[in-house]
């Protein structure tokens, strides 16, 4: 009986934590991300409020101040974050450390998210996060980073949501003995989001 109860715990917590994977895209950018739920592997950790993730962005010369042989950018995140008493707002604190060729980041950050009251059929939620790391925490010919992104996301199916939003990445560089404040990617995308 005791088991039975434990399982059918386990069962109902399991059911809240959410791992994450999102596919973005334009005309030229590709941007490919995951997150891990870390309340799906650790019962000490809460689930949906602890995330480990990475993210993949091939970006192009349209949209970036880099004219020539743009590099892939890689990130790494971290993030902690908590819903608000029921009100459909969850706030979150992250850490990120992020790479380019001759650029490495440590940019410390928050995250928004609200589900808005309206869409009782389909559910809405408007969202955004901002980074930033200072020379303390550049490396390489990195001088400071700066990222913030805003998307509107439609769930049209449990778990299953279209994105839309908008990115800027701003790298700031030592370039031929010059500081140089170069946007890596500024651009609109859609794409999915999946929750399992």
């Amino acid at each position: 009986m005791l088991k039975k109860l434990g399982l059918t715990a386990l069962c109902a917590v399991s059911a809240f934590a959410m791992h994450s994977a999102e596919l973005n895209i334009n005309d030229k950018d590709l941007e490919v991300a995951g997150k891990l739920d870390m309340g799906q592997f650790n019962n000490a950790v809460e689930p949906d409020t602890v995330f480990l993730g990475a993210k993949y962005l091939k970006g192009s010369e349209s949209h970036s101040d880099i004219q020539s042989n743009i590099e892939a950018f890689y990130e790494f995140n971290f993030l902690m974050k908590r819903e608000i008493d029921n009100t459909g707002l969850s706030l979150g604190l992250g850490v990120k450390v992020n790479h380019t060729e001759k650029f490495t980041s440590i940019p410390l950050g928050v995250e928004a998210a609200y589900k808005l009251p309206v869409g009782d059929i389909v559910p809405l939620y408007v969202g955004g996060s901002i980074y930033y790391a200072p020379e303390v925490l550049a490396m390489d010919d990195a001088k400071d980073f700066l990222e913030y992104r805003v998307h509107f996301d439609i769930e049209v199916i449990k778990n299953g949501m279209i994105t839309i939003g908008y990115r800027n990445i701003a790298t700031n560089y030592e370039l031929a003995s010059q500081t140089n404040n170069i946007s890596y990617n500024k651009s609109a995308y859609a794409g999915f989001k999946f929750a399992f």
